[in-house]
């Protein structure tokens, strides 16, 4: 897998749950799992790696210096909640409430695609996301990532 495309809606049912769409389900391939890590995102968000995804961040993780304060405030902010989880019978996962609370999860859902991960919105603050983002603020925003130092720009 070379990583995900795509901006899915979905619901959250009474318990939590929520059908992982055909199309995620497609580009993870046969040779990928049913078999996923949860965890906070870096924003108000969840973020849902594929066990292959998720095991190499892990490891590098793990390599770090337990003796950096910032390493171990970094480990448990990044871990805290970390779950593993796979598709029911049903192609459903199950959001642990923890992680709902977290990310504000309501009923209404937007699974982004976020390179290796999936990212999970609640689909209000998702909107507001990018309500409060120009074109022109996007334009340098891209120009910072992507041209960093005035380095010449990829074509």
């Amino acid at each position: 897998m070379n990583g995900f495309l795509g901006e899915y809606e979905a619901t959250l049912d009474p318990k939590g749950r929520f059908l992982l769409p055909a199309a995620i389900k497609k580009q993870i391939g046969e040779e990928g799992s049913n078999h996923f890590v949860i965890n906070r995102g870096f924003e108000k968000c969840l973020s849902l790696y594929p066990v292959a995804n998720w095991d190499p961040i892990f490891s590098e993780i793990s390599k770090l210096n337990d003796f950096d304060p910032k390493v171990r405030a970094f480990r448990r902010y990044f871990l805290n909640g970390a779950t593993k989880m796979e598709l029911d019978s049903a192609g459903r996962l199950l959001v642990p409430p923890n992680l709902k609370e977290h990310a504000g999860l309501e009923k209404d859902i937007v699974l982004v695609s976020a390179v290796n991960k999936i990212e999970i919105w609640d689909k209000i603050k998702y909107q507001q996301f990018f309500e409060t983002f120009s074109p022109e603020s996007f334009s340098d925003l891209a120009d910072d990532v992507m041209n960093p130092k005035g380095n010449k720009p990829i074509s």
